[in-house]
């Protein structure tokens, strides 16, 4: 299940705005044309703003979402139908050979359980040509992210076109070993509608990171920093051996 943030139709239509500095993306586009890739499937795609960036610049690329109400919000966006959307996760993909998949925004903190993570992992191998790669991006545990997470820290208000004022918060709610959790609470100050969000993040160390693609096949090219959030993020650069 999506968490409310993705699944809710009121929180999914107004999560581009929250999350409006996305310059993130300009990293991973650079990253697609490095590597050459021309087809790409992008994990998590939530609302499609990097798989849209992606097909405005020629690449061929799929988008695959557990929430629908976020894949809602994709398939409305202008240019939404350059992209093949799919309902789903890594584990219910059709016949696919791609060049390049990513989990931008550290969706791969966001499968929690250990089945999970090895399913997608093995999806997301099948789904890849020999010589295809696998990048994604996750929190450096010792960065220690989640100290951030509460409301004094986080608080804003957010004037949103034909929606008005909108304020939002994060608290966590438990830390128990790699495992974070926090709620997410979003008021709409036109009619004091209050909804809130629970999530689990694991934050996994390196090592154990680099086991597990080691473990299902992959090749670990490289593990880089995270350009725009240097000593926080570790990302990583699977292969597809072939």
């Amino acid at each position: 299940m999506a968490d409310n943030a993705f699944e809710h139709p009121r929180l999914a239509a107004i999560y581009d705005a929250l999350d409006a500095d996305r310059s993130d993306l300009d990293v991973y586009v650079g990253i697609a044309e490095e590597l050459g890739a021309r087809r790409v499937l992008d994990v998590g795609c939530g609302t499609g703003t990097f798989a849209i960036l992606l097909a405005d610049r020629g690449f061929e690329v799929t988008g695959v979402d557990p929430a629908l109400a976020s894949l809602d919000v994709a398939r409305a966006k202008p240019r939404g139908d350059r992209v093949r959307w799919i309902h789903g996760d890594a584990t219910s993909l059709p016949q696919l050979q791609v060049d390049l998949a990513t989990m931008t925004g550290n969706v791969a903190q966001a499968i929690v359980e250990r089945s999970d993570w090895e399913a997608t992992l093995g999806g997301v191998y099948d789904a890849l040509h020999p010589g295809g790669y696998l990048v994604f991006e996750t929190r450096d545990p010792a960065s220690r992210a989640w100290d951030a997470w509460n409301r004094a820290a986080s608080y804003g208000v957010t004037e949103i076109d034909g929606i008005g004022a909108v304020e939002n918060w994060h608290e966590v709610t438990d830390v128990n070993g790699a495992l974070v959790s926090f709620r997410s609470t979003t008021v709409f100050a036109s009619d004091g509608e209050v909804l809130t969000s629970d999530s689990t993040l694991r934050f996994r160390e390196r090592d154990e990171v680099l086991a597990d693609l080691d473990q299902h096949g992959y090749v670990t090219a490289d593990v880089r920093g995270a350009l725009d959030r240097p000593g926080r993020e570790f990302v990583f650069f699977a292969r597809r051996p072939g």
